[in-house]
């Protein structure tokens, strides 16, 4: 299903689920997330396995598509820069 987005809090609340359901991560553990909290290399969840889960699970969500030419260690780096990257490709 992909969800009607109108602004940058709809963007954040889908990213969060999205680390919950297929990383497997708490739920108050992503809530808790900041701009600042690294993601790749810091999580032992998100690993390199899971970058395509991930992503593929964000683009249906998003109702967006995300090109392997976008997909660099940078925009996995942490929280905010995810998030970022997802709010300019969704809210376009």
């Amino acid at each position: 299903m992909v969800a009607a987005l109108n602004d940058d809090q709809e963007v954040d609340a889908t990213l969060r689920a999205v680390l919950v359901d297929v990383l497997g991560l708490g739920t108050d553990q992503v809530a808790a997330f900041t701009e600042s909290t690294a993601l790749f290399g810091d999580l032992p969840e998100f690993d390199s396995m899971a970058v395509a889960g991930l992503l593929s699970e964000l683009e249906e969500r998003l109702g967006i598509l995300i090109e392997d030419d976008e997909v660099d260690a940078e925009m996995l780096e942490n929280y905010g820069r995810l998030l970022t990257f997802l709010r300019a490709k969704a809210l376009r």
